[in-house]
């Protein structure tokens, strides 16, 4: 199986992101495709994860069920997309038709553990976000709640992670707050899902939307893409964690000396096929929820 790297289809693109291809439909609807591409560093690579698309848009199809919140979905099945589109056989499984939202130019990132870019401004302030947090923590230590830590999106670069305040004036107070609450709640009802099942939610990130002025989730929802997931068994403070998500391509990385700076390279075959592996176990796990 070939990893598909791009789509053409008669539609105009508005947008082509690290992973997803987002086409207008009509004033109304829009299809996000999710591709094989795959990225670290901000750097998409010139080869992908064979199916790594399909294995997205099918664990957020999963989870808007599960969660139950407000979401942009229409339809998930191609079978009832409008023509020609029905008779692309390639979006099977990997593309959804959804609502034409106004996007909330914040990610909303909900940390339970610290860890990442996280871990890494608490070693250098003692504090995420502007979130003091207690002194002595290690590598992947629990926190004692989650933390919400936004950050603005920038789709030419890296997110810029700020602090709430700084969100309340990009926001206004009262979207800021209930984007807080709604994270907090979606990432608390994950944890205590996925734990029952020996994985710990690490953290993770949304987006919302405005539709009909009601706010509502939208592109990718607890995937591999965007949360760490780890593994409950052999998970100790203090170590970098066993993960079922794209931390371990950023290892691979980092060990070849290579963290952006540059083109991305290629991946190695065993990567690409470690990788697929790993994003397969999460999805049989959390299919079977």
């Amino acid at each position: 199986m070939e990893a598909i790297m791009n789509i053409e289809l008669p539609l105009k693109l508005l947008h082509k992101g690290k992973v997803r291809n987002m086409y207008e439909i009509d004033s109304e609807t829009l299809l996000l495709v999710a591709t094989d591409r795959v990225s670290a560093f901000d750097r998409v690579f010139p080869n992908g994860i064979p199916g790594k698309g399909k294995i997205l848009t099918q664990i957020s199809n999963k989870w808007f069920k599960i969660i139950n919140y407000p979401n942009h979905i229409i339809e998930t099945d191609i079978e009832n997309f409008p023509e020609p589109l029905n008779k692309y056989f390639e979006l099977e499984d990997r593309t959804v038709i959804v609502k034409k939202a106004k996007r909330i130019d914040i990610e909303c990132v909900v940390r339970g553990f610290i860890i990442g870019s996280g871990w890494k401004e608490y070693k250098e302030s003692g504090s995420v976000c502007g979130i003091k947090l207690p002194k002595g923590l290690k590598m992947a230590s629990k926190l004692s709640e989650p933390i919400f830590t936004p950050a603005f999106k920038n789709d030419k670069g890296h997110d810029e992670n700020i602090t709430f305040e700084r969100m309340v004036d990009i926001t206004g107070y009262e979207i800021a707050n209930k984007l807080k609450d709604i994270s907090i709640d979606i990432y608390t009802k994950a944890y205590n899902i996925l734990y029952d099942k020996g994985i710990i939610l690490a953290d993770t990130k949304f987006e919302f939307g405005i539709y009909n002025g009601e706010i509502i989730l939208i592109d990718e929802i607890l995937t591999p893409d965007s949360s760490r997931f780890w593994v409950k068994e052999f998970y100790k403070e203090g170590e970098s964690p066993v993960s079922y998500d794209k931390q371990f391509i950023r290892d691979y990385c980092i060990s070849i000396g290579w963290e952006g700076d540059t083109d991305a390279p290629s991946l190695p075959d065993e990567i690409v096929k470690k990788t697929l592996e790993k994003y397969n176990e999460i999805y049989s796990i959390i299919s079977s929820i």
